[in-house]
């Protein structure tokens, strides 16, 4: 309780220092055109992360973004599909459990034999290391992960469309972003996650 009390002096104390207005107004004119700069926010930086200007930093961040974006995309579809009881046919190991005995949720990390947990890791390790990048060098943008292999037609696009769908992934992910977080504290409180008819 004290160290309750203690956080908000601090955060209340905080909240009356002095900001450097200079830094900020530098990084907003610096970005305030970026993708992803959208209504009705803009340009928003709360923690001043790009308050110097730095590109880099910039591109850095918004690479993280991007694939953050696209990794909880996939985990919203999963948890759902997994909470409305889609399993994988067959056995997770060998000494026959079931994929349709494995939990939803964190329980999963409880039940998955540790065997299957280490392939999960090498899996994701083998992505971020061989997939997830511009392994070619001949990105149009720093998260164009396609490597000259798949396209799906983005190249008939004109330069208008693409960075509407550029901007459009960019929304879906920051959407997905707060909703596999929504979803896991729904689940750790214990409420419904799918309306029950």
């Amino acid at each position: 309780m004290k160290s309750v009390i203690i956080a908000s002096l601090l955060a209340s104390a905080a909240a009356f220092a002095p900001a450097s207005q200079t830094a900020s107004s530098t990084a907003l004119s610096a970005f305030a055109d970026a993708l992803g700069a959208q209504a009705p926010l803009g340009f928003f930086d709360p923690l001043g992360l790009v308050a110097d200007g730095d590109q880099e930093t910039f591109d850095r961040l918004r690479y993280v973004e991007v694939k953050h974006g696209r990794i909880s995309m996939l985990a919203v579809v999963g948890y759902l599909v997994q909470e409305a009881g889609i399993r994988l046919p067959g056995s997770i190991d060998l000494s026959g459990t079931k994929f349709a005995d494995i939990p939803n949720g964190f329980a999963a990390f409880k039940a998955i034999p540790g065997g299957g947990l280490a392939q999960l890791l090498l899996f994701v390790g083998l992505l971020e290391s061989s997939v997830m990048l511009d392994l070619t060098g001949g990105a149009e943008f720093n998260t164009d992960f396609r490597n000259g292999a798949i396209d799906f037609g983005w190249d008939t696009f004109d330069e208008d469309t693409q960075l509407k769908k550029r901007a459009i992934e960019i929304n879906q992910g920051r959407a997905a972003m707060m909703g596999i977080l929504a979803l896991m504290v729904h689940e750790q409180l214990g409420v419904s996650i799918l309306p029950t008819l």
